[in-house]
């Protein structure tokens, strides 16, 4: 039942990449050989450290669940163990991952972009252990690096936004400023024009990836300026919540969250960290474990859609899953010309495609999205 993992060569473009998602207690449940070159185990010792708490119905929750399938899928070849709430700050983020190393664990991922020196420094200290980082570009002997096309998602998400728009007002809750969140945000507007074409969207920040007091005061502001559709780049449910509560609709991310605003619920772009999480820790146990960059697609299943609300009619469905597929088969790509910028500037021609490096550096809104970028 395992995908084939597809595995990409990122470079130094990566060093551009921001990603995922912020503060410190610990909760837990309860060696390996070097980079590809271990022996076999009878049982591996994996471990994870979250930036969030696990159960924030977001981004940590996605990890914490490709966790619990490891335990379902590999019994008592594995014992696993997370710490949550870890601050992306060094000091806090090396004593949360050098305590596994010394604990013994034999793999250990990382899963906030902040948390990346931090994992570096202490694979240097622990070569016999393994050691992997989501959203980030540094590797070692014993270091991977993993992440996966989330604006694939996005923009299929976008396009159910932009057929349930009356307005054509959308408004996004974001977290930081940087090249990752830009970028989505700008995949999601392109999706909803596709739909809308007069679709336009306001984005605000929080400087948070988690705070639920600053995403519901960012939320009911976008509703303040006529957006009557919210998405979010932010890991709590609070932006939903609003919206449900006036009657909007609302598109969340990174996990399945209808249970918190059922009726405002159209879908939401998600992370199955399962089938990679099951694959590494597979490595590890039979001795094959290898250093890579990873970053997974549609086609591999790493990102997907939520299953969509009540409101969303069959007839959108059905054009959300065409593309979808048209992206899977490598017949569209989220970032083709023409893109213009939002002052108007063309940035690609027709027939052009943005690389993977520009899609890492990104510092610019698409046409139709409201407002000064804030500095990073």
């Amino acid at each position: 039942m395992k995908r084939s993992l597809k595995r990409i060569s990122l470079g130094v473009a990566l060093m551009l990449a921001a990603a995922a998602c912020g503060t410190g207690s610990e909760s837990s449940e309860e060696d390996s050989g070097g980079a590809a070159s271990g022996g076999s185990k009878d049982v591996v010792k994996a471990a994870w450290v979250y930036v969030g708490p696990r159960n924030d119905g977001g981004w940590t929750t996605a990890h914490d669940n490709g966790r619990l399938a490891v335990e379902k899928a590999l019994g008592d070849k594995v014992e696993t163990a997370y710490v949550e709430n870890v601050p992306e700050e060094p000091a806090a983020a090396t004593r949360a991952i050098e305590g596994f190393a010394r604990k013994g664990y034999d793999i250990i991922f990382t899963t906030s972009f902040g948390f990346m020196d931090p994992t570096f420094e202490v694979a240097k200290k622990y070569p016999d252990v393994m050691f992997e980082h989501c959203s980030g570009f540094k590797t070692a002997d014993n270091m991977s690096a993993y992440f996966g096309a989330m604006e694939e998602a996005k923009y299929l998400a976008g396009m159910a936004a932009g057929a349930a728009t009356k307005n054509g007002q959308l408004g996004v809750v974001n977290a930081f400023p940087i090249p990752e969140v830009i970028r989505l945000g700008n995949a999601f507007l392109l999706g909803a024009q596709e739909v809308n074409p007069d679709a336009r969207m306001k984005a605000v920040y929080t400087n948070s990836w988690y705070d639920p007091p600053k995403e519901k005061s960012a939320a009911e502001s976008l509703l303040d300026a006529d957006s009557d559709v919210l998405t979010q780049d932010v890991d709590s449910p609070a932006t939903g919540q609003v919206a449900g509560a006036a009657g909007a609709k609302w598109v969340g991310y990174n996990s399945d969250a209808s249970q918190f605003a059922p009726e405002a619920w159209l879908t939401a772009p998600v992370w199955d960290w399962s089938d990679y999480y099951i694959e590494r820790v597979e490595a590890v146990l039979d001795g094959s474990w290898e250093t890579h960059n990873y970053y997974g697609s549609l086609a591999d299943g790493i990102v997907g859609l939520a299953p969509f609300g009540n409101s969303v009619s069959k007839e959108t469905e059905d054009m959300i899953e065409a593309k979808r597929q048209e992206i899977v088969n490598n017949e569209f790509d989220v970032f083709q010309g023409p893109l213009y910028d939002q002052s108007g500037k063309l940035v690609a021609k027709k027939g052009e495609t943005l690389g993977l490096d520009q899609l890492l550096s990104m510092d610019w809104y698409v046409k139709g999205i409201e407002g000064k970028l804030p500095a990073s």
